[in-house]
């Protein structure tokens, strides 16, 4: 037996591991499991190699927990350690054997550790581990190493049969929850449901024959990860089912996704990958941070800003690559210029999956537009490059349902248009159904109105502004339709200068609502009497501010006008009156018309609009 001192800097070290070396203390898991593949890719390179020329046999990880020791194994058949190497890769914190590894054999081999500490995440939850190991080289003997959480340890020789190594985790009290199956199970399942070794943990039943031919059930130990997932394979042995079947192992019981991207590269950096388009709904009430982030199939983490583009974040699926830094927990990504290039990458792949999906199926991208058309306009925003690609293939949807590129809505703008220079005045609806009355009135006059009623729709409606400077989109409730697209045509007034004064007062008197203006209009007879309207740049500001979580514009009180189309038979009815009170009704009902325009007569107002109306039918 032997003993000695950990080489380490500080008497500290073990304080500084069990609270600060990883934010999580249940990586502790994935750590000793990702060392115990190593050690397995290890042997299976060196066999490929011919350097290692005995049976590989049974390579898979086991973890088992013994309730009553209050211990945590992981055992491996990989390539184990002499007690020189114990005392050179666990005796000197943070030296890793996998850089040395890879500096002598340059392997191609998935090596995961990179930095010699994720080991001693293990005295984050054991008041002591034990290392029982044997090294795969001819004639070496087993060793035994133990610590209690401190910098002294013990070595001695170990009656261990087999090649490779088991951890022994002594779990402390405060960290019992890590004796319990479920627990061991979903911490499994988080982060090696696709380690490349197969892994075990308890046990399953089986049906067998014996060899009279009767059934009988025997007991297996179950293996509880894919080894070779969808995205390690090449694309063109995979099949439709193959992606839909691994999407559902990432997301059971999720609604199927509507197309995927496979990721393939090796230069200048190494990624693979599948990204899915998930089914969103207009308002995107979607989680983010369901992308996967993986190194060599460990789970890393889900939070992948620093690589996918933000407005990429609302996709599904997995990215795996070895090349993106890490810091010593695997678990924040570090200022790198791969991360950036992986980023212009994805973005790059992204938009040619969906210019692709466009020439080649124009009818089946209009039929997923109502979805798609979230990620490309957020990408817009977002990416001047994307904003580039994507304007070949973004559409624009009329109220009708029917759909255009941005260059076939100007023609068709344009077609309608005396001057060809003037401006294009884009007509938009936010709500089909609540601005029906808005958008009948635009139709009437021969004008198409465009359908925006995506929640990033009044900051995309700007930047399309901004990037085509003909461009002038309005609400089809901004304005009378006649000053929506104005023509400089006046219509001549029915009414005497007088009478529209009496008719001005008129409404002045009986509507007293500081936030509505009241605007007299000479509009055609045929046009509605009264229109409620609000102002393209004060409604579109506050919006926007509403979406930026600005409280102050979100706060302020919303101005309306009410036109009044002085053209109107009602409105000659109206200053003919004798009865003061049925003027007052009159103006009420047309007034109460103009809110429910708006979606804006509620509660007692409603009531008494309805026993009004009919009233006034008897």
């Amino acid at each position: 037996m032997s003993t000695g001192r950990i080489d380490v800097q500080t008497e500290n070290i073990f304080p500084i591991i069990k609270k600060f070396l990883y934010s999580d203390h249940e990586i502790f898991l994935r750590e000793l499991i990702s060392n115990a593949v190593d050690a397995t890719q290890k042997l299976k390179t060196l066999a490929n190699k011919g350097e290692f020329n005995g049976e590989l046999g049974d390579l898979s990880i086991e973890v088992k927990i013994d309730k009553k020791k209050k211990t945590l194994h992981i055992i491996d058949r990989g390539i184990g350690m002499t007690e020189e190497e114990v005392n050179k890769y666990i005796n000197q914190i943070a030296l890793s054997s996998a850089n040395e590894f890879l500096e002598k054999f340059k392997s191609d081999s998935t090596i995961i550790g990179r930095f010699g500490l994720g080991f001693y995440s293990a005295f984050m939850v054991a008041d002591k581990v034990e290392i029982d190991t044997k090294s795969y080289k001819e004639g070496a003997e087993a060793v035994r190493w133990v610590c209690e959480g401190n910098p002294e340890y013990q070595i001695t020789k170990s009656k261990k049969k087999d090649r490779g190594t088991e951890i022994i985790l002594h779990i402390n009290e405060e960290n019992k929850e890590f004796l319990e199956e479920y627990r061991i199970r979903q911490l499994l399942d988080k982060y090696c449901k696709f380690l490349p070794i197969p892994i075990k943990f308890g046990e399953r039943e089986e049906s067998i024959k014996d060899e009279k031919g009767e059934e009988k059930k025997i007991k297996v130990p179950e293996i509880i990860n894919n080894t070779e997932p969808a995205w390690t394979k090449s694309p063109t042995g995979l099949s439709d089912e193959d992606y839909l079947s691994f999407y559902q192992e990432l997301y059971p019981g999720a609604e199927p996704p509507m197309f995927w991207i496979h990721l393939n590269v090796d230069y200048p950096f190494h990624l693979t990958g599948i990204l899915y388009f998930p089914r969103l709904k207009k308002t995107v009430e979607v989680q983010q941070n369901k992308i996967q982030l993986y190194s060599n199939q460990v789970f890393v983490t889900d939070e992948v800003k620093e690589i996918v583009p933000e407005w990429l974040t609302l996709l599904h699926g997995v990215i795996d690559s070895p090349d993106i830094p890490l810091n010593v927990s695997r678990s924040y990504l570090q200022s790198d210029p791969n991360v950036k290039r992986i980023n212009s990458y994805i973005t790059k792949k992204v938009a040619e999956k969906l210019d692709e999906l466009f020439k080649k199926n124009r009818k089946s991208f209009e039929e997923k537009w109502d979805s798609i058309g979230i990620f490309v306009k957020y990408g817009m925003l977002s990416d001047e490059k994307f904003y580039e690609k994507a304007e070949s293939f973004c559409l624009l949807k009329n109220v009708e349902g029917e759909y255009f590129t941005m260059n076939e809505y100007e023609e068709k703008i344009k077609a309608h248009q005396t001057d060809k220079d003037e401006k294009i005045i884009v007509l938009y609806a936010s709500d089909k159904h609540q601005q029906h009355t808005y958008i009948a009135a635009a139709q009437k006059k021969g004008y198409d109105v465009l359908l925006m009623d995506t929640i990033i729709d009044t900051h995309f409606i700007s930047l399309l502004e901004q990037k085509k400077d003909k461009w002038q989109f309005k609400r089809v409730d901004a304005e009378s339709v006649d000053k929506l697209i104005d023509k400089g045509e006046e219509t001549e007034s029915l009414l005497t200068e007088k009478e529209r004064e009496k008719l001005e007062s008129l409404f002045r008197e009986n509507i007293k609502d500081e936030n509505v203006e009241i605007a007299l209009k000479s509009l055609s007879p045929e046009d509605q009497p009264v229109v409620m309207t609000h102002a393209e740049f004060s409604r579109r500001m506050k919006e926007m501010s509403q979406l930026g979580g600005m409280a102050m514009m979100g706060e302020m009180p919303d101005h309306y006008t009410l036109i009044v189309n002085t053209n109107h038979p009602v409105m000659s009815t109206l200053i003919r009156a004798k009865s003061e009170e049925k003027k007052e009704r009159i103006i009420r009902q047309l007034y109460d018309i103009a809110l429910l325009s708006q979606n804006k007569l509620q509660g007692e107002k409603l009531t008494a609009f309805i026993e009004r109306s009919v009233e006034l039918m008897k």
